[in-house]
């Protein structure tokens, strides 16, 4: 069995200048509650890798609003002036990753990978100073697998061994996410008991969860 932990102990869990993956998609499947606690705690010099920026005040923006974060990886921060206003004063570093190029990486942490080839970014800004393979006379950049101390992630549900299922489009990045942490931490909406879960549904093995924080009563 799983033992739960509160808010708090995630959130102690954590040291400042960790990488931290951070599910969601627009602040769709992103764990509100954890990001909410990481800002009010004051926590400092964050890289979150998260696929986008969000708004002020969803996803990742709460932490980048209270200046928690110094790097920010992900593929889209069109949304968020917060984050534009910060990065062109220079006090937040991002690094914009393809979508799927961004996917790929935390799959190749996640698989014991030393990389993926991708012909994505060839000829732009994203090829400067990395390297590239030949393939049957095609050219490719190869991009470095994407790992974090911590991955936050959200479920719908999660069983007494942290068994997790999620809903609909609120699955996005999480599974993928849940493979590349050193630490995963879940966030379901509620624990259920062992059986609840359908085996068909349970899209991250209990297994790969380190911890789940239980709600508040």
């Amino acid at each position: 069995m799983h033992q739960a932990i509160s808010m708090q102990e995630a959130v102690e869990m954590i040291p400042d200048g960790a990488r931290v993956m951070l599910s969601g998609f627009m602040g769709v499947g992103t764990p509100d509650g954890i990001v909410r606690a990481l800002a009010e705690a004051g926590k400092r010099d964050l890289t979150m890798i998260v696929n986008d920026a969000a708004r002020p005040h969803t996803g990742v923006g709460p932490l980048v609003s209270a200046g928690c974060v110094k790097k920010f990886i992900g593929s889209h921060i069109g949304v968020n002036p917060v984050v534009q206003e910060k990065m062109q004063a220079g006090e937040l570093e991002v690094e914009l990753v393809p979508q799927g190029t961004f996917v790929e990486r935390i799959r190749a942490a996640g698989m014991g990978l030393g990389g993926i080839l991708t012909p994505t970014g060839l000829g732009t800004l994203i090829a400067e100073g990395k390297q590239t393979v030949e393939v049957e006379g095609k050219t490719y950049l190869l991009e470095p697998p994407l790992r974090a101390d911590f991955a936050l992630i959200a479920a719908r549900s999660c069983d007494y061994v942290g068994n997790l299922a999620y809903m609909l489009s609120a699955t996005n990045f999480n599974p993928i996410m849940a493979l590349a942490g050193d630490v995963v931490i879940a966030e379901p909406e509620e624990i259920v008991p062992v059986g609840v879960i359908p085996p068909d549904a349970v899209k991250t093995p209990g297994v790969l969860v380190d911890h789940v924080i239980k709600r508040a009563a």
